[in-house]
């Protein structure tokens, strides 16, 4: 029996005692063939996941995986069970030993393969990939191929036509977090087949959540110094910019504390110093931007605190839970001001494509005798390399372009004339920034909401949980009310206020006049939350939703 087998696999090569919850789930269906989405919180063990299928499947695994350092540990870890059976191929390896790689690929030698969605570009890396036909295909931090996902990384479109090149093996990709619209993008952009979809352990109860509001930065940026001091070490803390960390950075230095700064400003060799120490606990605080993050397997983390908003819910979530990760308490906060948000605004981009760029592309492309390399078109048209994937990727979404593994940009076979799909992708770029628009508004929603803050992350990834968590500033306050006031009259009426909504309960679908189809994702109080599938979230009071009948149920 396939539960036998993966028993046995967990507990004779990995040393498992038991699998968590989720993994089996999401093992079973990759055995018989069915492509997987596994959304599991950090920590909550999705390697061995692959790690365990891998053995169970015929072929070579292959795992596309975006930094190196965390290519290297999870090499490393198989390795520890698996000698010489797991290897990276990136571009730190010479010639000689790339070649190496993949000729003991190619032998049967190596089971797992480890890169980066880079390699992709390079022709021999997919050739090989062709000749091995591998038999996994995994995609770790799935979020990246997302431009919902908070740390977009272009070369990962890239990996839907490699998987339509290797005949499309059974596909696997993980994340620790994606709310729908990020779950529904990976589906699309991996082109996984009907996929069994897992979401599991996103409720992390030991850590603490914390928001505290300031009106004036100044008075933000003191009482972000003076909480750093009280909370216990090691921690991280998220600026928004290389210059507030770096700022920060030099603050906490003149405390007394081991701190450094972690950005894409530093070099590859600075960084991974920075990486290096904090594993060793050779520093107390790291402060960095998003660059920072992913790979981190850090078990006694303390604290994550923000210094400004992060862009999504999505962000937010993955990032605080780099906290804690012993089961041991820890805290995450968040200094905010409304202010913050209109930075971060920004600091998303220069707002929609014009109908100028997107036109541009598309002729630029159609008039081509056959594919563009896209560094070509790039220096043709003086786009900068995130302007020109997001006009390649709207184009491709409406059928104008095709998207090769190697990253060439060709006119797809069928396309609609050059103004009609301009046309059709100035919209969906429009109802893009609205989406956008939206998850920023769920952040200032988390920021501002006066329930359970636990209650409200967990509602947002579409998980249920229950009134108050206990282990949030909200929940603390709520708590200390209630031992004031009389408890059968207060928390009596308490009761009957937040009591859920009956006929539109979360994960409900519905049509409203104006907006079209949706779900409802949290009802939190008064108000409903719904996730549109044209214009993303609203939040919607639930006395007007029922005298002006604004839902009507599917």
């Amino acid at each position: 029996m396939a539960a036998d087998r993966i028993d046995r696999i967990a507990r004779e090569v990995f040393g498992f005692g038991a699998l968590r919850p989720g993994q089996r789930e999401a093992i079973e269906p990759l055995l018989v063939g069915r492509d997987t989405l596994a959304v599991m919180a950090s920590g909550a063990g999705k390697s061995a996941i692959y790690q365990i299928a891998a053995l169970l499947l015929d072929g070579p695994t292959i795992v596309i995986s975006p930094l190196i350092a965390l290519q290297q540990d999870q090499a490393g870890s198989i390795d520890a069970h698996l000698p010489g059976e797991a290897a990276p191929l990136n571009s730190r390896l010479g010639e000689r030993a790339r070649r190496r790689t993949l000729q003991r690929l190619e032998e049967g030698s190596v089971e797992f393969l480890f890169l980066a969605p880079e390699q992709l570009a390079n022709a021999e890396v997919r050739e090989e990939l062709q000749r091995v036909r591998p038999s996994l295909l995994v995609v770790d931090e799935a979020h990246c191929i997302s431009e919902w996902g908070h740390d977009f990384r272009p070369d990962y479109l890239r990996i839907g036509p490699l998987v339509e090149e290797l005949g499309h093996p059974v596909s696997l990709a993980l994340t620790a977090t994606a709310a729908p619209p990020v779950r529904h993008e990976i589906v699309e952009r991996l082109r996984l087949r009907e996929p069994h979809v897992v979401v599991r352990g996103f409720d992390r109860p030991n850590i603490r959540l914390a928001v505290e509001r300031h009106h004036e930065e100044k008075h933000k940026q003191a009482a972000l110094l003076k909480r750093i001091d009280a909370l216990a070490k090691p921690g991280i803390v998220y600026s928004a910019t290389r210059r507030a960390a770096d700022a920060l950075t030099t603050a906490l230095g003149t405390r007394g504390w081991r701190a450094a700064a972690y950005h894409a400003g530093h070099t590859t060799h600075e960084r991974d110093d920075v990486q290096r120490r904090f594993d060793d606990d050779a520093l107390d605080v790291v402060v960095a931007t998003t660059a920072f993050g992913m790979g981190v397997d850090k078990p006694n983390v303390r604290f994550v605190v923000h210094q400004a908003v992060s862009e999504s819910l999505d962000a937010y979530y993955q990032e605080i839970g780099r906290a804690g990760r012993d089961g041991e308490p820890a805290t995450a906060i968040l200094l905010y001001r409304p202010e913050d948000l209109g930075t971060r605004r920004f600091l998303r981009g220069a707002g929609p494509l014009t109908p100028d760029d997107l036109d541009r592309v598309a002729r630029a492309v159609a008039a081509a005798p056959g594919p563009l390399d896209p560094t070509t078109l790039r220096e043709r048209l003086a786009f900068s390399r995130s302007k020109l994937t997001a006009a390649v990727t709207r184009l491709e979404d409406v059928g104008e372009v095709e998207v090769h593994a190697d990253g060439e940009v060709e006119r797809a076979a069928g396309a609609p004339p050059v103004e009609e799909a301009v046309a059709r992708a100035v919209a969906a770029d429009d109802q893009r920034e609205l989406f956008a628009e939206s998850r920023l508004a769920m952040v200032r929603g988390y920021a501002e909401t006066d329930g359970c803050r636990r209650r409200f992350l967990l509602s947002y990834f579409g998980e249920d949980a229950p009134e108050r968590c206990g282990n949030c500033d909200v929940c603390e306050r709520l708590a200390a009310r209630d031992a004031r006031a009389d408890s059968r009259g207060a928390r009596g009426a308490a009761g009957a206020r937040d009591a859920p909504e009956k006929r539109f309960p979360a994960g409900t679908r519905v049509r409203h006049r104006n907006w079209g189809e949706g779900e409802v994702q949290r009802v939190d109080g008064d108000h409903l939350v719904v996730l549109f599938d044209s214009v993303g979230y609203k939040t919607l009071a639930r006395e007007l939703v029922h005298e002006r009948r604004l839902l009507e149920l599917l």
